[in-house]
């Protein structure tokens, strides 16, 4: 298989090849492969086929748009939980936390707020991360690494949203190795964080997608997001999960 091609097959048997990948990547890196999360990014994709993926087993689902799953939640079942990966507008909020169970793309301490606030209106618990930006890269969103503390210090504070890690989204590259350093980076500032914010439960970092999954885990993935290599190709890599 070429890198960044990703066959027409059975989305099951997707499924189990990913599950593998993961496990194998997993052993590796001297992890457990139950420690790392499969979130299939169905964005653009048909309910139907996302409801194979689901039929076959796979519990969590990501959507970059809050418009596209506003149409499809009620589509598939209440088991699935449900994460935003893409960019949240302010405006998109309080939609964004009756559809969501996770948001991995918050990025200022503002939008914690909102996040905070329309959670606690819509009585929800919400888990979220922190999407950082290390190569700053101007078609993409996320914190810089100096803004991280302020939003961890707003993080204390709420009560209906959870803050449980950081997420990124480096370049895109088809060559996996170029990855790593970005990922290593990410694994050292959570852990950094941490150091500094010891009441914080930060145990998750956020990270891989369809090229680059398997060195994400090396370099301490616990989720996993990954879209062509399940559902197939669709010809975009500037979002939050592919």
């Amino acid at each position: 298989m070429t890198a960044g091609h990703f066959p027409a097959a059975t989305i099951a048997g997707n499924l189990r090849a990913i599950r593998e990948r993961i496990a194998g990547a997993a052993r590796r890196a001297g992890r457990d492969p139950g420690s790392v999360t499969l979130v299939g990014v169905s964005k653009t994709v048909a309910p139907e086929r996302i409801r194979e993926a689901v039929e076959a087993g796979l519990l969590d689902l990501g959507e970059n748009r809050v418009q596209e799953a506003r149409d499809k939640v009620p589509l598939l079942p209440p088991t699935v939980r449900w994460h935003l990966v893409g960019h949240l507008q302010s405006n998109k909020v309080n939609a964004a936390v009756r559809l969501f169970g996770a948001v991995h793309s918050v990025d200022s301490a503002d939008l914690l707020r909102q996040l905070e606030r329309a959670a606690e209106r819509e009585g929800r618990a919400l888990e979220a991360f922190v999407q950082i930006d290390l190569a700053g890269e101007t078609t993409k969103f996320g914190a810089r690494e100096e803004d991280l503390d302020e939003i961890l210090k707003v993080a204390a504070t709420c009560r209906a949203v959870e803050l449980r890690g950081l997420m990124i989204l480096p370049p895109y590259d088809p060559d996996p190795e170029r990855s790593r350093p970005y990922f290593r980076r990410l694994r050292e500032l959570l852990a950094a964080a941490r150091g500094r914010h010891p009441a914080a439960r930060l145990d998750r970092v956020s990270m891989g997608m369809s090229e680059d999954f398997e060195v994400a885990i090396e370099e301490g993935a616990t989720v996993v997001r990954v879209g062509r290599a399940l559902f197939g190709e669709r010809g975009t890599h500037a979002n939050g999960g592919g």
